[in-house]
């Protein structure tokens, strides 16, 4: 049997952009997806703590060290700059890893530096 487990989630990060016309999926700094683990092109869900809307989408990397957290696409209609925002990324794991797994957690400050 498989598990579904938070794998890793960034943390109160702030929506720096929305861009409506784009294919679709959220622009996360490099460096910030690198801290989690989030992979580039990896499903994750979007938590959006200002409207309480929830979004599935893919991870794309920005510049490393930019700060970004761009919403694209028809998604751009569920956020706004400056919107607080949880990023999770899960995994399937066998039952029996599930007791020592630990997910990878970002806590980030208004601007998307890493505070923990």
């Amino acid at each position: 049997m498989l598990v579904k487990l938070l794998k890793s989630k960034l943390h109160r990060g702030r929506v720096t952009e929305t861009r409506l016309h784009y294919p679709g999926s959220i622009e996360i700094d490099q460096a910030l997806m690198d801290a989690s683990g989030i992979v580039p092109y990896e499903a994750v869900l979007v938590a959006n703590l200002n409207n309480g809307s929830r979004l599935e989408t893919y991870a794309v990397p920005a510049e490393a060290g930019s700060g970004k957290i761009v919403v694209l696409g028809a998604a751009a209609n569920l956020a706004e700059p400056g919107d607080i925002v949880i990023i999770m990324s899960f995994a399937l794991c066998e039952a029996g890893e599930v007791a020592a797994h630990k997910p990878k957690v970002v806590v980030l400050d208004e601007k998307n530096n890493i505070v923990k």
